[in-house]
């Protein structure tokens, strides 16, 4: 499959900048690709206001991954469809793991790519009952909203590190940056704590990148879903902002 060989190229590529052998270049990119996030914690009450007023009105429930993601555009991405991936796992006796190891599954055995990976998994355990939408495994809850943006990941991601720039499509936040890796991630506390956002960003070609934002650390579902439809308005904003005239460097 096309993602079986992508894969191998990124394992090949590491080795030529690293040294490493094969068998080493693949787990760390296999362990790199299934990281869990951090257990998340009780969310202060006002950090849902301080996505502003434009997710207190379009808030709805989370959707489940299966109605995120259409099975077509996972099939292409990954070679099989929902069902068959959750006949995989259910066979492999998933239900019985943690999201790491059902991630890390996916990607050693099955060569899946670690976000399509972590994509799967999160829709097999809300299949299973062993998360809610918008929940994390363990009762936690997060928000998620991704993008595609004509513009290159380098450019993308200034969009988030650099102060300035940010402040034009996120304004009125506090955001403290704890760490960015250009072009691929971001991660920062947000207004002032205890919730965070983490930041990814993928290259699609040399003019193109999709940024996806986890917000973690909130505390129900209902922030969730605040959270979830603020995030997707000011990723839409963002993304006239750097495809118009206006965006100014």
């Amino acid at each position: 499959m096309t993602n079986q060989r992508s894969f191998k190229a990124r394992v090949r590529t590491r080795m030529a900048k690293t040294g490493e052998s094969y068998t080493t270049a693949r787990r760390q990119l296999i362990n790199r690709a299934t990281e869990p996030s951090p257990e998340p914690a009780a969310a202060a009450p006002d950090a849902a206001q301080a996505a502003g007023p434009a997710a207190a009105q379009t808030a709805a429930p989370a959707a489940a991954q299966t109605e995120r993601i259409a099975d077509g555009l996972l099939r292409a991405r990954t070679g099989r469809g929902w069902a068959e991936w959750f006949a995989l796992l259910d066979a492999a006796a998933a239900t019985e793991q943690t999201h790491t190891q059902i991630a890390r599954h996916l990607v050693a055995e099955h060569e899946v790519p670690g976000w399509w990976a972590q994509t799967i998994t999160v829709g097999y355990e809300q299949a299973r009952g062993l998360r809610a939408p918008g929940q994390r495994r363990g009762g936690g809850f997060e928000a998620s909203a991704s993008r595609t943006v004509a513009v290159p990941a380098a450019r993308l991601f200034e969009a988030f590190a650099d102060e300035t720039a940010r402040t034009r499509w996120l304004p009125d936040v506090e955001v403290r940056v704890r760490t960015a890796t250009a072009p691929r991630s971001f991660r920062a506390d947000w207004a002032g704590g205890p919730t965070r956002i983490v930041v990814g960003i993928d290259a699609v070609g040399e003019s193109k990148a999709r940024v996806s934002i986890l917000h973690e650390k909130l505390t129900g579902a209902e922030q969730a879903a605040e959270l979830k439809a603020y995030w997707r308005e000011r990723l839409a904003a963002l993304k006239a902002l750097l495809e118009s005239n206006g965006d100014h460097r």
